[in-house]
């Protein structure tokens, strides 16, 4: 029944809704002399000589925006009681934690919507997000997301996973068509995540999020404790003038995440591990299929002995981070969804909107500006199809050239080849062979390709195989399918030879330069290995 109805049954309620109207807009001025003045920031600039090595930042990474300022909101108060589209809940996979929080939505909402988890929605995985209606609550909807466990350990993950849960939030509210929403501390006191770490992951999610759309207003509902320590971090990102602006040069964190917000995962250390008694675990993926390869050589080829030791020690960390969390955490991480969060994330909710108008865009310039530059070096190419018909796409690492490339360009060519082929299913053959640093180039700009590519990319992407590979290939491999990339991490195989790829992909279909072939025949031989071959045609 409609919202008018619920508050005909319940008139008592209707004095104690918090409107919009009542609170206070980030970027209001206090109205007289008897409103609580705001502190003013140091000014750095006036004893710079004193600090060792000047700002942290050139430039402001979040100037001072009134627009932006004037649509969020830091408010003290019972986050049940806000008259607005969408509250948030804080709550575990079974979403019935019993928290302050959780505790005055469900009084206030009344039975139904107890019976609305119960029988309909049931679970929700960490870091997603389930949505239910407000019942008796002022709030049109609920949305409800479970937060994680922190640990020192496991950092990197940790803050990754508090990011995913205020962006899913954000982007189902918007995905919704709402125009105000509420977000509690997601990261309570229960989960153990430093106040300060928590505060600064979701400030600059907000940040990112409010600059991105241009009409939503996003409150943070807070108890006193954590209000005065976003009072504190808030003009790190939400600058009111130019001397808070200024002041945040200084004290803003040297990591202030990427684009929308996200930890840049790639700067963060790898933890090895050593801990032999947990086998290695591979993460599903509906949209894998079973290759010639995958049936004959899984056992032989795919994991050699030191890529098993590798993946041996490094799956350790996230056994023992998952574990924490239950073992619904650890199914979820580890094997029983094909996306992660962050894939939820950029596919359902950047692609539809700015993500996808930004690859358009960039498509357009692959197809008008003058590429010759990188496509004559030849690293990047299509060559004859699998035996189950789909594109091959083969590039040797040799060739190219990433500290001497315009990478922008290099982008620019890889979206224009790719982008008629990924229409469909199809299979990446990386050569490996004979590739030094100069043709490394930064995880950053891979995790930025990874991000820019539309999920057709990763969703048709049927295998990727690495030929030649190091024990350096192997270990950035594993990370990078980990924590950047997990949509795809089932699809990567490993190969020793060139050989090995013909039960997957016909000699006749696979064309490839000679310094490759002829490194396989010095270091393996000649005819090594001898795919099964089938005259039935392949199931796909």
């Amino acid at each position: 029944f409609t919202q008018h109805q619920r508050l005909q049954n319940h008139p008592h309620q209707q004095q104690q809704f918090v409107a919009l109207s009542n609170l206070k807009r980030w970027g209001e001025q206090p109205e007289d002399s008897r409103d609580q003045p705001r502190p003013r920031p140091a000014d750095y600039s006036q004893f710079a000589a004193h600090f060792e090595g000047g700002p942290k930042h050139p430039v402001s990474p979040f100037p001072c925006d009134a627009q932006i300022n004037n649509r969020f909101v830091i408010w003290e108060g019972d986050i049940s009681q806000l008259k607005i589209d969408a509250i948030t809940n804080s709550t575990d996979e079974t979403l019935t934690e019993k928290n302050r929080v959780s505790k005055k939505i469900f009084g206030r909402a009344g039975a139904a919507l107890t019976s609305a988890i119960i029988h309909d929605v049931k679970r929700c995985k960490t870091g997603e997000v389930r949505v239910t209606p407000g019942f008796f609550l002022p709030a049109k909807y609920i949305i409800h997301t479970v937060g994680p466990i922190y640990s020192d350990k496991y950092r990197t993950a940790s803050e990754a996973t508090l990011h995913a849960c205020y962006r899913n939030v954000l982007y189902k509210a918007r995905e919704l068509g709402l125009k105000t929403v509420a977000l509690c501390d997601i990261s309570s006191v229960q989960r153990n995540f430093p106040p300060d770490t928590a505060a600064h992951i979701a400030l600059r999610t907000i940040r990112r999020f409010l600059e991105q759309y241009r009409s939503e207003i996003v409150i943070v509902c807070l108890e006193s404790n954590a209000r005065s320590i976003y009072e504190v971090l808030a003009p790190l990102y939400f600058p009111r003038d130019q001397l808070e602006e200024r002041g945040a040069l200084w004290q803003l964190p040297k990591d202030i995440g990427g684009l929308y917000g996200e930890p840049q995962l790639a700067d963060r250390q790898i933890r090895i591990i050593h801990n032999p008694q947990h086998s290695v675990m591979i993460e599903a993926d509906d949209d894998s299929d079973t290759s010639p390869h995958d049936l004959e050589m899984a056992s032989d080829v795919e994991y050699s002995n030191i890529n098993l030791s590798l993946a041996a020690q490094l799956s350790g960390a996230a056994h023992s981070f998952t574990q924490m969390q239950g073992d619904l955490d650890r199914q979820r991480l580890l094997g029983d969804r094909p996306r992660m969060v962050y894939e939820s994330v950029l596919d359902d909710g950047l692609e539809g909107l700015e993500h996808q108008e930004r690859y358009e865009r960039l498509l357009r310039r692959a197809k008008t500006e003058d590429l010759t530059e990188v496509s004559g070096i030849g690293c990047l190419y299509q060559s004859g199809v699998d035996r189950l018909g789909r594109p091959v796409v083969v590039f040797c690492g040799k060739w190219f050239p990433a500290h001497n490339i315009d990478l922008e360009k290099a982008l620019l060519y890889l979206i224009y080849l790719l982008d008629p082929i990924v229409k469909g299913d199809y299979v990446i053959a990386y050569f490996h062979t004979l590739t030094s640093s100069n043709n490394y180039p930064s995880l950053q700009w891979l995790k930025d390709v990874y991000s820019i590519l539309p999920y057709k990319y990763k969703k048709n992407l049927k295998a990727f195989y690495i030929v030649h590979p190091t024990f350096w290939t192997k270990m950035m491999t594993w990370w990078f399918t980990t924590f950047m990339a997990p949509a795809i991490k089932t699809k990567v195989h490993s190969l020793p030879g060139v050989e090995h790829l013909y039960s997957a992909i016909a000699k006749d279909q696979l064309e490839i330069p000679a310094y490759i072939t002829e490194y396989d025949m010095a270091t393996n031989g000649i005819h090594y290995f001898q795919p099964i071959t089938n005259t039935s045609s392949p199931a796909s």
